[in-house]
C-alpha cells in the first residue's frame, strides 16, 4: 500500500510539474509577443522631461488621440481604429509613465498637455482635433485650455472629469487594493488573472458590468478579451497607472467655460468608473459642448461601437477647422 501510495504521489507531482511547465511556457510566449508588440512601429522624440514615445497610423487629417489608464501608444492606435475608422492620421503618444515615456517629477495633466504641444511641434502640426479617452481626458482638456490655438476640436470619451458634489463609491478594502496593486506590478500575475479571472478584470480594470459582456456580440467579446491581453506588459505601464490614480484623487474643476472649440462628450450611465454625470457636466459647461449618453455599455461602451464612431466622425466633419490637413508651413 505504501508503495502504491508513493507511486500515486509521484504521478500527481509529475502532472502538477508538467502543468506548471506548460503554464510558464504559455506565459513566456505571450509576454514575449507583448514585448515585441510595444517595441515595434514606435519612435521617440526629445521632450523637456525626457523622450516622448509615439506611433502613427492612417492617412488624412491628423488627430491627436490621448489614451486612457493601462494604455500606451498601442492602445491609442487601437482606439483610433475603433473610434475613427479609416481616413484619419492618428497620432498616438504614450503618456507619462507608460511604455517608453518616462514619468517626470511633474506628471500633472498640465505638464502632460505641454508635452502634447512639444509633440505637435516636433511633427510640425499646427492645429488638430484632440480625443481624450478616460484618464487621457484631463490632459486633453488642459491642452485646449493652455494652447487653444493648437486645438481645433475636443472629443472626450468616458472621461475622467470633475463633478461638483460627486458621490463617491465606497472605498475598496485595503486587501483588495493590495491585490490590484500587486497584479498591476507583475506581468505574470496579470497574465494569470486574464486566464482565470477575466470577468473580474472586466469590472475592476475595464469598468464594465459583466452583463454587458454577455449581451455583446461574439466579435465584441473577442475584442474585450484582446483588450485585456493587450495591457501586457503591465509592468511597463505601472508607473503611469499609479500616476493616473493620483490625478484622479486630486482632480479639480477646470475653467471649462474658456474652452472655445466645439466639444463632444460621450459616456454610458452604467460606467463603473462613474464618468456619465461628470461627462454631462463637462459638456454643459463648455460653451459649444455636446453630450451623448447611453443607458448602458459600461466604460467600454459595449454595443455602441458603430454609433460612437458615427458620432465622432460626423462631429469632426462638422467642425470646419478639424477636417483640414494641419501641417505647419516651413
Amino acid at each position: 500500500m505504501r508503495s502504491r501510495g508513493s507511486r500515486l504521489l509521484t504521478f500527481t507531482g509529475a502532472i502538477a510539474a508538467g502543468a506548471a511547465a506548460m503554464t510558464y511556457t504559455a506565459y513566456q510566449n505571450d509576454i514575449k509577443a507583448a514585448r515585441r508588440r510595444v517595441e515595434t512601429d514606435m519612435r521617440l522624440i526629445d521632450g523637456a522631461d525626457g523622450p516622448i514615445e509615439l506611433a502613427e497610423s492612417g492617412d488624412g487629417p491628423a488627430v491627436l488621440l490621448v489614451h486612457g489608464a493601462g494604455g500606451g501608444f498601442d492602445q491609442g492606435l487601437d482606439l483610433g481604429r475603433t473610434f475613427l475608422g479609416d481616413g484619419y492620421r492618428v497620432i498616438a503618444p504614450s503618456r507619462f509613465g507608460y511604455l517608453g515615456t518616462p514619468l517626470p517629477a511633474d506628471a500633472s495633466p498640465e505638464a502632460q498637455a505641454d508635452a502634447h504641444l512639444r509633440l505637435l511641434d516636433a511633427l510640425q502640426l499646427d492645429s488638430v482635433p484632440v480625443i481624450g479617452v478616460s484618464a487621457g481626458a484631463p490632459s486633453a482638456m488642459q491642452f485646449c485650455l493652455r494652447h487653444p490655438q493648437r486645438c481645433s476640436a475636443l472629443v472626450l470619451i468616458v472621461p475622467l472629469a470633475y463633478m461638483p458634489q460627486r458621490v463617491t463609491a465606497a472605498a475598496p478594502s485595503v486587501f483588495f487594493e493590495m491585490v490590484l496593486n500587486t497584479i498591476a506590478a507583475s506581468d505574470f500575475l496579470f497574465w494569470t488573472a486574464t486566464k482565470i479571472a477575466r470577468l473580474t478584470l472586466l469590472k475592476t480594470i475595464l469598468g464594465t458590468p459583466v452583463q454587458n459582456y454577455w449581451r455583446a456580440s461574439i466579435d465584441e467579446r473577442r475584442n474585450v478579451d484582446e483588450m485585456l491581453r493587450s495591457i501586457l506588459p503591465i509592468s511597463r505601464r505601472a508607473a503611469g497607472i499609479r500616476n493616473d490614480s493620483v490625478v484622479s484623487s486630486t482632480l479639480t474643476r477646470y475653467q471649462l467655460e474658456d474652452i472655445r472649440v466645439p466639444a463632444l462628450v460621450i459616456s454610458a450611465a452604467d460606467d463603473l468608473y462613474g464618468t456619465y454625470e461628470p461627462g454631462r457636466y463637462t459638456a454643459e459647461q463648455i460653451p459649444d459642448g455636446r453630450f451623448v449618453g447611453f443607458p448602458r455599455g459600461g466604460h467600454l461602451l459595449l454595443g455602441h461601437e458603430e454609433e460612437v464612431r458615427s458620432q465622432i466622425t460626423s462631429f469632426l466633419k462638422e467642425c470646419p477647422e478639424a477636417g483640414k490637413r494641419t501641417a505647419m508651413a516651413g
